[in-house]
């Protein structure tokens, strides 16, 4: 079964919904590159902004180069994930004509966002201050590992802020090494910081009609979103440590073998254990003293994990994860990433979309193949409008043509 959702003429496939975004008229200079700043303005792009991206002559973008693997086209998979319904424009920063464009570009943009290493727009005379004293309205994002402050020059790579910043020291199994995320969850979550501190700026500027600075940093977004872990520590002085798959506040909450592969199980209350007891045969574990309350099976955590395999290694993954979630109890496997897609597509969950690619050349371009917007909008959907652009494919329309014309 395929795991493609069609998209009919590039838009949302709603047909009460509107042909306008809910940020049309919104425009976006993007001097971001790599991760959390294209993730935030791709977000901001398919709800209608027009962005345009500023790049280096020549290289452009930094993960342009990152591949394999790559499309068809040999384009790095990893730019195209972050950069659709952008417009590229080429500028030499470096020099005095390159700057003078970059001013004009944002002279006529509400919104600026950057993540260059704290000082450097400053010194290309695009700093925050500069700008917004030429333009009040201006609402300037800048993106950094560690702030502008004393972790200034600490470069900010998601790996590096997994380990300083603790998550690699609750991530991994208890006598095991410390491990990363499989992605650059940071950088993920710092982007959607970003797109929300723009938003929270444009409502208020709304108001007002001021702009503002949007500061956000790698480290404080990670702090931020260990959520339960860092609030143990600053509530409780708890300093917690790995535990592999398990939960150091529910049990059982983690993944357990079965005769095939492992089987996540998040019991989340009594009654979803009592289910679970009764499903694998064991219906008195829910009345037992060890494990009558989560906290008491928190605290036996180890024997009624030995008991649950046992009892699991009598039929595989797929066969639990169905009686269960019948029975009520959040169950799942541990699924490859084109499971995962085919199991979105099942539920009726879009999380692949094809829509047409602009044209390259004269000559008709490939479709189009993208990871869906994760919001759904009932009146102003997503658009997927066009595709990563080539490296400064809008220099010449942008620079010397009208302003707001958009490829189609």
């Amino acid at each position: 079964m395929s795991t493609q959702h069609k998209v009919p003429d590039g838009r949302a496939d709603d047909p009460g919904a509107s042909a306008r975004g809910a940020l049309d008229g919104l425009r976006i200079a993007d001097f971001s590159r790599v991760l959390a700043g294209p993730y935030a303005t791709m977000l901001l792009a398919d709800l209608g902004a027009d962005v345009v991206k500023v790049e280096r002559p020549g290289i452009g973008d930094d993960t342009r180069a990152w591949h394999p693997p790559a499309d068809h086209d040999g384009t790095s998979t990893y730019f195209l994930s972050v950069n659709r319904n952008k417009r590229s424009i080429v500028l030499d920063l470096t020099t005095e004509v390159g700057r003078a464009q970059a001013r004009a570009l944002v002279a006529e943009s509400d919104v600026l966002v950057e993540n260059f290493r704290p000082g450097t727009m400053e010194r290309l005379d695009l700093g925050h201050r500069e700008l917004r004293a030429q333009r009040p309205e201006l609402i300037y994002c800048s993106i950094s590992g560690f702030g502008s402050g004393a972790g200034a020059a600490i470069p900010g790579y998601d790996l590096l802020v997994q380990a300083v910043g603790g998550l690699m020291s609750v991530t991994g199994e208890a006598h095991g090494e410390p491990v990363k995320a499989g992605v650059a969850l940071v950088d993920v979550i710092t982007g959607l910081h970003a797109s929300l501190g723009i938003l929270a700026a444009l409502r208020h500027r709304d108001a007002t009609g001021e702009g503002q600075l949007v500061e956000v940093n790698l480290l404080g977004s990670l702090l931020s979103a260990m959520v339960n872990q860092a609030s143990a520590f600053a509530v409780a002085g708890v300093v917690p440590g790995r535990m592999g798959n398990a939960h150091p506040s529910i049990a059982p909450y983690e993944t357990l073998p079965t005769a095939d592969r492992p089987l996540a199980l998040a019991v989340g209350n009594d009654r979803q254990f009592a289910a679970l007891a009764e499903v694998v045969g064991e219906p008195g574990l829910a009345v037992d003293d060890r494990f009558r309350t989560n906290a008491d099976r928190v605290a036996h955590h180890a024997g009624l994990r030995d008991i649950l395999a046992k009892r699991l290694s009598a039929a595989g993954a797929d066969h639990w994860s169905a009686v269960l979630l019948a029975a009520g109890v959040p169950a799942g496997p541990v699924n490859t990433l084109d499971e995962a897609f085919a199991f979105a597509h099942r539920l009726g969950l879009p999380g692949v979309v094809d829509f047409p690619a602009a044209p390259v050349d004269g000559e008709e371009g490939r479709p189009a193949r993208q990871v869906a917007h994760p919001i759904s909008l009932s009146g102003t959907p997503a658009q997927y409008r066009f595709p990563p652009p080539r490296l400064g494919q809008h220099t010449a329309e942008i620079l010397h043509g009208p302003s707001d014309r958009l490829p189609v």
